[in-house]
């Protein structure tokens, strides 16, 4: 074995990296679409790890393990003294979803990893490579489920009342089924500080690097992420008979908020906000539809924005129910907090991106990922690279070779500089 120094460069494998994308991308390939179907607890799933150990055990020589709620470690100089540095990211994809989602990250990391041991380098501290269970919304009502689990976010009482919504399965049976332990979930919630620091990679699953023709950013904060459930009481009435004064349209007022909750983006540019599922009754085509719900998420990495957007909100619903002679009813669903990442090891992504002479930038992510839930243990960043088009969870998901390779290897240096700079 050999010490890091700054004179040697260790490289990645690149036509390594894209063969194991395209075969990886063969668990759970929708022929149809062309998209990727690997849920939480799917055969896909399921075979996607077996696929995952047999490439960690024998090609890269790590240990691997599986813990309580069937996250996948594999582990590389346990002997080390210090603190490990986990980097990693998921395999599962959301219906008909893209192949570089999350298996992107996953692979990257097993790439660093790989490269760091082809080149006989010693480093400092212990490597831990994780592939996170469950990070995608599912039919089990629950996303960044493993992440969720190893920081005390969620706890065994809180998945075993937790189904699949169009089977009844519960979770608890997918997790044991993955090689998990359902029974002894609350084992595998980790005290901070048991790590040195945590890494994932992810596409950007936006336009920002694309229209800049930038292949990477370091992430500054995952965006906060509120949700409300909207419900709006009209008056069901005649189609034909029920004249316009004397109507009391609840899809009509649902139409004019929607609107109004789009123009909140037009006056905050730091916030993205979506109407999503929709509920109309009766929802007949001779019917005023009398009552209407609907989901609204908000993002943003700034919370007196949101407060502000949240006022506009109140104001505009006030004013829809006066015209409109309706109620409109809100319930909080959702109040996730934003989540920086850790000053140090974002200026370690950072230093890596100068070093490979690619242009320096910072960018918030406006949608979740685990790391938000990691960041709650140890010193975390995040790595983008560029999504063409801003594609994702959808089968036109692409990001190029060359933008590939070059992320790849500025998170190969960002582990490097982390294992050099951190105690």
């Amino acid at each position: 074995m050999i010490e890091i120094s700054d004179n040697k460069k260790i490289t990645i494998n690149k036509d390594r990296l894209l063969f194991r994308l395209e075969e990886m991308s063969q668990f759970g390939l929708n022929k149809k679409t062309g998209g990727i179907d690997r849920q939480l607890g799917s055969q896909a799933d399921k075979d996607t790890r077996r696929w995952l150990k047999d490439i960690w055990e024998k090609d890269i020589g790590l240990k691997v393990t599986v813990d309580a709620v069937a996250n996948m470690w594999g582990s590389y100089g346990e002997h080390l003294k210090n603190k490990p540095i986990v980097f990693g990211s998921h395999h599962d994809s959301v219906p008909n979803g893209g192949k570089f989602d999350g298996a992107l990250g996953v692979l990257m990391a097993m790439e660093a990893i790989q490269s760091i041991s082809d080149s006989g380098i010693k480093t400092r501290h212990p490597l831990e490579i994780i592939s996170f269970t469950g990070e995608e919304p599912n039919s089990f009502s629950v996303s960044t489920l493993g992440s969720k689990i190893l920081c005390g976010r969620l706890t065994k009482k809180d998945i075993s009342i937790l189904h699949d919504r169009n089977t009844g399965r519960p979770l608890t049976e997918a997790i044991d089924w993955l090689g998990g332990n359902s029974s002894q979930i609350d084992s595998a919630v980790l005290e901070k500080g048991t790590m040195t620091a945590f890494l994932e990679f992810h596409i950007e699953q936006g336009q920002r690097l694309y229209r800049k023709q930038q292949a990477v950013a370091a992430v500054s904060c995952i965006t906060g992420i509120y949700r409300e459930i909207i419900s709006i009481k009209g008056e069901a009435n005649h189609a034909g008979t029920t004249q316009l004064q004397d109507r009391r349209d609840a899809l009509c007022a649902a139409s004019e908020l929607c609107l109004a909750i789009e123009h909140i983006m037009e006056d905050f540019t730091s916030i993205a906000v979506t109407v999503g599922h929709m509920q109309i009754i009766p929802n007949a085509s001779n019917i005023i539809p009398g009552e209407v719900s609907f989901t609204i998420d908000l993002r943003t990495a700034f919370p007196e924005d949101r407060k502000k957007a949240l006022a506009k909100l109140k104001e505009r619903i006030a004013a829809i129910e006066k015209k409109r002679d309706i109620k409109i009813i809100r319930r909080l669903n959702l109040d996730q907090p934003e989540m920086s990442m850790d000053e140090t090891a974002v200026e370690a992504v950072m230093k890596a991106i100068e070093k490979e002479a690619q242009p320096p930038m910072k960018l918030v992510s406006m949608a979740g990922h685990d790391a938000a839930n990691m960041a709650r243990l140890t010193k975390t960043a995040m790595l983008f690279s560029q999504s063409v088009n801003g594609y994702s969870h959808c089968p036109q998901e692409y990001t190029a070779p060359r933008e590939v390779a070059i992320a790849a290897q500025v998170y190969l240096d960002t582990l490097l500089i982390l294992d050099k700079e951190l105690v």
